[in-house]
């Protein structure tokens, strides 16, 4: 992840509308990961994950959740929320990790490894090197779920369009039409105007996970609200298997 990209997430939450909005922002996204867990002995690996508020409805679906994410503040508040420092109850189930923590886990750690909107803020070269990593990571068996993958075509309005249907849905839909005014001008619509962000057509992710040795395929639905971006199942090519 670029620098900017790093300090961005480091520091700022511009890019819900209000607390409400990351509420059900983070709920859905735990709903639909637990769902995907494959059994209450599965390890799983949440790359990438944010401030993961429900991370405890993913948790209660395994037998171990391992939090990474990059950004330094964002691991110290997931490991405050769940270490029992804020007055909750202190869930064992929980890990957090830093990326190069991860790195060093031994093979087959994980059942399940989630990367859910983190490849658009990375480099080719970099998203490539996870699957790696992943592909390592995972039991022979496993899954990996690579979600909320940007199409080359794919525009703004469609992302706002997605946000509004959620809003509407849990009632802050007036404060998401205000909202997405001041985003128009936010941080985060000036920074992603000046790196973009990493765009794929399906082909393209089946060939990557390919030639990180998986066999993958994409789903017809994406973990979260925006359903007109991508998402991928891939677990790791048995010998001999093209």
């Amino acid at each position: 992840m670029t620098g900017d990209w790093l300090d961005f997430w480091n520091v700022s939450n511009a890019t819900y509308i209000n607390a409400r909005h990351k509420d059900v922002h983070y709920r859905l996204i735990a709903k639909d990961i637990a769902a995907l867990v494959p059994s209450p002995q599965a390890r799983v690996l949440d790359y990438g994950c944010g401030d993961a508020l429900h991370a405890h409805v993913v948790a209660a679906a395994t037998a171990e959740l391992v939090l990474c994410d990059a950004a330094p503040r964002v691991r110290v508040r997931l490991a405050a929320r769940f270490d029992g420092s804020e007055g909750l109850e202190k869930n064992l189930r929980i890990r957090v990790l830093a990326p190069e923590e991860v790195e060093h886990l031994p093979n087959h750690s994980f059942d399940l490894i989630v990367l859910h909107s983190v490849i658009q803020y990375l480099a080719m070269n970099e998203t490539k090197a996870l699957f790696s990593l992943f592909h390592r990571l995972l039991q022979p068996d496993g899954l990996l779920i690579v979600g909320d993958v940007i199409l080359p075509h794919g525009r703004a309005w469609s992302d706002a369009l997605a946000l509004l249907r959620l809003a509407a849905a849990n009632g802050f839909l007036m404060a998401t039409v205000y909202g997405l005014v001041h985003l128009a001008f936010s941080d985060y619509r000036s920074l992603r105007g000046r790196l973009g962000l990493a765009r794929y057509e399906e082909g393209e992710m089946m060939q990557m996970l390919s030639d990180a040795g998986f066999a993958p395929q994409r789903v017809g639905k994406n973990i979260g609200h925006d359903q007109a971006r991508l998402a991928f199942v891939a677990s790791p090519r048995k010998a001999g298997r093209f």
